[in-house]
Parts: C-alpha cells; sequence; structure tokens
C-alpha cells in the first residue's frame, strides 16, 4: 500500500496572519512541519499543498515538495481531494496539519499501520487523553469510541457527560487524518450536514453518512499554533532541543 503524506497550508489566519511562514527557531512553520513529516517511514512522499506562492517559494528554497492548489477551496477536505485527483498512484492519503511543527512521526506512522490491519478501512484519526483544564473549553474537541475503537461522535460539548463518575477518560480529537483515496475523493463530494454545521465540525458528515473512523489513541502531546503565545511555547521547546 503506497501512503502519501499531506501538509495544507492556507496562508490566510484570523489570530495568526502568514502562518505557514511564521519564524520557528529560524526556519518558517511549514518547513518545520514539512521536515518532521519526512521522518516519518511509511509516507512514500510528503507533499505541502498551498494557494499561495509565498509558501510554495519557501517550500522550493528548502528543497521541500509542494503543489499549487487552487485558491477557493471552502475546506481543508476540499484541498485535500484536489492533490488525491492528481496522484492517481497512491493509497491512502495523510493529512497532517500545517500548523503542528512538533507533530511526532510515529503517529504518522501508526495511522498507516491501521490500514494494514484493516483491508475495509476507509478513514481513521488520532485521540489522546485530555487533561482537566482542557475538557470545558470548546476548542478542544472530544470524541468517544466504540470498543473497537470507531468514532461514535465527535464533539466540541464534554462527552461522556460525568452524570455518574464511573471514571471513564476524556479523549481529545488531534486533527490528523488518513483517507484511503476513493473515499476521500467522495467524502468531498458529499453535501454539508446538519450535526458538522452545528458542531462546526467536518468530520461529522463522515459519520451522518453512515462510514467509520478508526480512532488510534497516542500518548503524545501537541502543541499547535492558532496565536502568538502558541508561536512562542513552539519556539521555547525547539529552542531547548537545540534547535
Amino acid at each position: 500500500m503506497k501512503f502519501l503524506c499531506v501538509i495544507p497550508a492556507r496562508f490566510a489566519s484570523t489570530r495568526l496572519p502568514g502562518k505557514p511562514l511564521a519564524d520557528i527557531a529560524g526556519k518558517p512553520m511549514i518547513q518545520r512541519v514539512y521536515e518532521r513529516a519526512m521522518k516519518a517511514k511509511r509516507p512514500a512522499s510528503v507533499l505541502v499543498a498551498t494557494d499561495d506562492d509565498r509558501v510554495f517559494q519557501a517550500m522550493q528554497s528548502c528543497n521541500g515538495k509542494a503543489m499549487m492548489t487552487a485558491a477557493d477551496h471552502p475546506t481543508g477536505t476540499d484541498r485535500l481531494a484536489e492533490v488525491a485527483a492528481a496522484y492517481e498512484d497512491i493509497d491512502v492519503i495523510i493529512n497532517v496539519q500545517g500548523d503542528e511543527p512538533l507533530i511526532d512521526p510515529e503517529v504518522i506512522d501508526n495511522l498507516a499501520a491501521a490500514f494494514d490491519e484493516d483491508a475495509d478501512l476507509q478513514m481513521a484519526t488520532v485521540m489522546t487523553k485530555m487533561d482537566e483544564e482542557e475538557k470545558n473549553n470548546p476548542n478542544n474537541v472530544k470524541v468517544v469510541t466504540d470498543k473497537k475503537g470507531y468514532a461514535l461522535y465527535f464533539s466540541r460539548s464534554l462527552v461522556p457527560y460525568p452524570r455518574v463518575d464511573t471514571g471513564v477518560d476524556t479523549y481529545k480529537h488531534i486533527g490528523i487524518y488518513a483517507y484511503k483515496r476513493e473515499f476521500l475523493l467522495n467524502y468531498a463530494k458529499m453535501e454539508p450536514t446538519i450535526l458538522e454545521q452545528t458542531e462546526s465540525l467536518e468530520q461529522l458528515r463522515v459519520l451522518e453518512n453512515g462510514y467509520k473512523i478508526k480512532v488510534i489513541e497516542t500518548d503524545c502531546k501537541f502543541v499547535g499554533v492558532d496565536t502568538a503565545e502558541d508561536l512562542e511555547k513552539v519556539n521555547e521547546v525547539y529552542r531547548n532541543l537545540g534547535e
């Protein structure tokens, strides 16, 4: 099975303008994400998909692989689908967010491994145990799964609600996805659904249409960059790493 890792990168960002080119210890953030993804063993290739020439040129400058995509895609899934359509020899697309400069390459490989174990699997994603202080923040998406590790629901609200203290763990959804190529192309054509629109969570479209999403658990901690404060945290990590 052949895997392609795609990193979508839009230049526009409400909270942090020009986010893909934000400096992290002397390199643009998109380059940091790309270099981390390149350390994964399973993908045959890693590609940045962007709608902005500045991001494309930044990748050219570091000898990274990039593809210009349409500027009018309403969602990241549509941008991924454009890449998928251009790579007919790929079996699985792994989507790594362009604002995850601390992405663990092992997570990418574990997502790929899920498809080795289940030939019928169409889509997979990642979750990690949630800290207590994160639970009531609607920006932290929660996920609940069945006994076989398939998603039952994603929500910005606290799920499951602890009416009875059973000691159940709460899991945070990490927005890293893997799709069978043909499923991704079909998914991008599906109409938005009511739960998706209500929660503003695109992955609910998959569940509402009756498809399954495998959810892989990881102990890795993620520091996505949405604000200037996040950017400083990541810079501090890289400084401590000597990079």
